[in-house]
């Protein structure tokens, strides 16, 4: 599948772009594990043209990335074109557009799915930004602002017709946030639909191989995004694509111990790209998400001391700690 000329593979695995998430250190991990492309945190069009430095900084992308995409998100045409300008000078493989994010503080101001209310502004700063940049420029959004106005099968067309390259479809509404389940039968409309020429990516729920196998198989989709099943797990993109390659011969998962290497090395990245007290907090966020610790007897303490440490040696020793304690629990656990 290609976006553009950006040779994506056999059924690609993306990794969606999320807030205070999808760091670079994160990001360098889930595409060793296998992941097709990367996406930065989404950057503010109206932080980046005001040259905020906190927004500047998440334009940082390494070439051991590629390829990888930059998402932006604003509610003028003004401020996306020229956030847009000021993101190519960062050299990612794409710019996409976040018509999608249903949190209040972007949404309930008129950017990412408030834009789903404004289908007229939404399509202008769509044309505009295409024809600002010569990067590849994707969209991603959602079904509709509820369940009352599914749109997507019609917006799909529109956009593609502004001169995207790609469209990720998230298979909820504005309304549904990240509640209920995600609906994949207006993704496979779209998809479907003979007019439709640009690959069709779809988001939502994907927490499993097999939920990203039938998404293949069932809905026709060009790829799939995988979103909050990484928090804290950057091999699934290895079980995914072991799963999609391999089937039964796949090789077998890691062990824990193995995934707790992955997270102190992820921690280990953070602190030598970022800083330490930014790098730390940048893990913590994947160390209380994680599966790798659920499951543990009495693990409370060990969790707030975790979520609580300051430096990379103390967060260093409360880990290592959780993999004694994991050792125990299993070795308890043996049959005799």
């Amino acid at each position: 599948m290609k976006i553009a000329n950006i040779d994506l593979g056999p059924r690609p695995v993306l990794l969606a772009p999320m807030e205070d998430v999808t760091d670079i250190g994160f990001r360098l991990l889930c595409k060793r594990f296998g992941a097709s492309m990367v996406y930065t945190e989404f950057v503010s069009a109206e932080a980046l043209v005001r040259s905020v430095k906190a927004t500047e900084r998440k334009l940082a992308i390494s070439d051991d990335e590629r390829p990888v995409g930059i998402q932006i998100y604003g509610r003028s045409v003004d401020a996306m074109v020229e956030a847009a300008r000021i993101v190519e000078q960062a050299r990612p493989d794409l710019i996409d557009l976040n018509f999608g994010c249903p949190v209040k503080k972007v949404a309930g101001k008129g950017a990412g799915a408030g834009m789903l209310q404004n289908i007229p502004l939404m399509l202008e700063i769509t044309r505009e930004v295409v024809k600002a940049v010569s990067l590849p420029v994707t969209v991603k959004t959602r079904l509709g602002w509820d369940a009352s106005h599914i749109i997507i099968p019609e917006l799909a067309e529109q956009l593609q017709d502004c001169g995207i390259s790609a469209l990720t479809i998230h298979g909820r509404t504005r309304a549904q946030m990240y509640t209920g389940e995600a609906d994949w039968g207006p993704i496979a409309d779209v998809r479907r639909n003979p007019r439709i020429k640009i690959p069709i990516i779809g988001n939502g729920d994907i927490t499993t191989p097999e939920q990203a196998r039938r998404a293949f198989e069932l809905y026709g989709v060009d790829a799939v995004m995988v979103g909050r099943a990484t928090f804290g797990r950057p091999w699934i993109f290895k079980e995914i694509r072991d799963c999609l390659d391999l089937g039964p011969g796949a090789p077998p998962p890691l062990t824990t111990d193995e995934k707790i290497d992955v997270l102190l090395e992820q921690l280990r990245i953070n602190v030598e790209r970022i800083d330490e007290y930014r790098g730390i907090l940048h893990t913590r966020r994947h160390l209380a998400a994680t599966p790798v610790f659920k499951g543990i007897a009495d693990f409370r303490p060990t969790r707030i001391a975790m979520l609580r440490a300051e430096t990379t040696a103390g967060l260093t020793a409360i880990i290592e700690q959780a993999r004694q304690m994991l050792a125990r629990r299993d070795n308890t656990q043996a049959p005799q």
